[in-house]
């Protein structure tokens, strides 16, 4: 058969991603690496299975396009005035900061005329979203301190990506002869193009979406997703703009709207496989050689990148009043490195000859180092030792005699306090979160203090040698445990009531409490009642849900209570669950067949 060459190249790709990116992952490198791994070692300057890159450099471009129009669709209006001062403040501090250093350095040390300069500037300021949110994530810091503030960071690179990728066509035109009348003509020309897609995007996109809500066929749904996709970015290469902004504003059209989920679904795996097809084909980019001819300028100029946007990082890390310790550290170490759209501008830079190949080629292989670099940055960040000093100093507490100490005062804390002050029994409340200390005072009165429960002073200023009962609801299960532990060995007297995530979690804190019983699993009776409501939604009676529900729990909480004697043994723990499984279909079974009338309603459906 003739007509598929195309078959080995295809081949070769998904092989060297199925072996780099579970490779990568598993060193805690990132799939942003193992794609550009897997380049390096397929490209032209590795094994040279695959000899033109170029030949997929349109289709992997497109990659970028949903990723920006995925952007565009978690970009609302509203999400964005809420965050509008990290964004804003901390995101455009980061982003001009960091150019105008490495704008000034290219300029004067290394002679780039002013827009190239400019751009390579900008370009090396950006930082990996995709690289940056992965490790957060993995690391369980997306709600930290730092971790937000390096959301926000991201965020606002997102959105300098955008206009800097439509500038740079007309920075080119800039130097050109009649540049002033062409620079005129190209303005108006992408204001006018920008105003179509808005305006058409307004009025069109949410009628077509809602017909084709009307089909309920997934794969026109799909197919409606890529065409607003394909289309705008056709648009905006028909009028000579980067089909990246296209799909972006696209994105940000549908941010308010009732589809953004569904389009999100369905956009997202083709969205994954060809943004790794771009990364994979930068990594075919990197040239080798040029590392090996000269690793010591090219491990310099990755220092000197890292060391420019490192101290601004860590500066604007330090204004943040949310952040302490080695908050600043962590954010520096995280988004020092170079970021996916430095290599959309730096190509697109070289394609409008603002960059030589090889300034491109040297650029890349920088970006590439610099974000191998970043994992790497981050452990060692993770090993600093912790600041324990808070950003003010803990509150005088002012006790008197009460009965309970409530050590964590968020949602869980919250409601017991509620129900204690609405009984009249007196409570110290303790919360190491400044934001929660200021907010809850606000509503809840004076009770709250701001001070670390898992320390002894603290504890002793708060009356716990007096009280009779201490509630444990902090939402950190380490801290949860190192305080329990603590109120144990110092205050014996008092009845621990301790909130469990999960199992694990209960099993340590039963035994460091004189009833298992007071340990209370957070989502466990919230789940039962969901149960409950859901039997009942299937046609079961009321009186039978809530027989069964109970059933359930008696015979879940006895075997919390079997499995605590056994929980270091992995086989009894995983023995005692199956016979534990198979005991409670014979509950109920048995308990169906008692009351077979009020069950024919809920059976099998045929």
């Amino acid at each position: 058969m003739q007509g598929h060459s195309w078959l080995p190249s295809v081949l070769v790709f998904l092989v060297a991603v199925v072996i780099a990116v579970p490779l990568a992952r598993k060193l805690k490198l990132g799939s942003v690496l193992g794609y550009l791994a897997a380049g390096v070692v397929i490209g032209p300057y590795g094994l040279q299975w695959v000899h033109n890159p170029d030949a997929i450099a349109g289709i992997s471009e497109f990659g970028v396009a949903l990723l920006l129009f995925v952007i565009g669709l978690e970009l609302s209006p509203q999400r964005l005035w809420v965050m509008r001062r990290q964004v804003f403040g901390a995101g455009a501090a980061q982003v001009f900061g960091s150019a105008l250093v490495i704008g000034l350095i290219a300029a004067f040390g290394f002679h780039l005329e002013p827009v190239p300069a400019a751009v390579v500037g900008l370009g090396l300021a950006f930082s990996s979203t995709a690289f940056g949110l992965q490790i957060l994530a993995e690391r369980r810091e997306l709600q930290s301190a730092y971790g937000r503030q390096a959301f926000a960071i991201l965020l606002f690179q997102d959105l300098v990506a955008i206009p800097l990728i439509a500038a740079i066509p007309l920075l080119a035109e800039h130097g050109a002869p009649h540049a002033t009348q062409s620079l005129w003509l190209s303005s108006l020309r992408v204001a006018g193009v920008i105003a179509v897609v808005v305006v058409g995007g307004r009025y069109a996109l949410r009628p077509l979406f809602r017909a084709v809500a009307r089909t309920q066929l997934i794969e026109v749904s799909t197919a409606t997703a890529l065409l607003v996709v394909i289309g705008t970015a056709w648009l905006m290469q028909v009028a000579g703009i980067s089909m990246a902004l296209g799909t972006f504003l696209a994105g940000v059209l549908l941010a308010d709207s009732e589809y953004r989920h569904e389009l999100e679904s369905n956009i997202a795996p083709f969205e994954g496989l060809l943004l790794g097809l771009f990364f994979i084909t930068v990594g075919m980019g990197v040239n080798l050689k040029l590392l090996a001819l000269h690793p010591w300028i090219v491990v310099g100029l990755v220092v000197l990148l890292l060391a420019c946007k490192a101290p601004v990082l860590a500066a604007v890390g330090r204004l943040s009043p949310r952040m302490q310790g080695t908050d600043a550290i962590k954010l520096a170490a995280l988004l020092a490195g170079g970021g996916e759209f430095a290599f959309v501008v730096f190509k697109l830079a070289t394609e409008h000859d603002l960059l030589t190949r090889t300034q491109h080629q040297l650029l890349v292989l920088v970006v590439t180092l610099g974000m191998a670099a970043v994992p790497l940055l981050v452990l060692a960040a993770a090993r600093l030792p912790e600041s324990r000093k808070p950003e003010r100093e803990f509150d005088r507490i002012e006790a008197g005699s009460p009965r309970v100490i409530i050590a964590g005062f968020g949602r869980v804390g919250q409601i017991v306090g509620r129900l204690l002050r609405a009984r009249g029994i007196p409570f110290v409340a303790l919360e190491n979160s400044i934001e929660q200390v200021d907010q809850s005072r606000r509503f809840a009165g004076t009770d709250i203090f701001f001070g670390d429960p898992s320390r002894a002073e603290i504890l002793r200023a708060a009356g716990a040698g007096k009280a009779d009962v201490f509630v444990l609801a902090t939402d950190d299960p380490a801290a949860n445990v190192r305080t329990a532990r603590l109120v144990r060995r110092m205050f014996p007297h008092l009845k621990i009531i301790a909130r469990a995530r999960n199992r694990q979690h209960a099993f340590r804190l039963m035994d460091l409490t004189s009833d298992p019983d007071d340990v209370v699993r957070e989502t466990f009776y919230s789940s039962l009642k969901m149960a409950r409501l859901t039997l009942a939604a299937l046609g079961m009676g009321a009186e039978q849900a809530n027989a069964v529900v109970e059933l359930f729990r008696e015979h879940d909480e006895k075997l919390l209570r079997d499995q605590h004697l056994v929980y270091d043994d992995d086989v009894a723990l995983r023995q005692t669950t199956r016979e534990a499984y198979t005991e409670l279909q014979g509950l109920l079974e048995a308990d169906s067949a008692a009351r077979p009338e009020e069950t024919s309603s809920v059976s099998s459906p045929k």
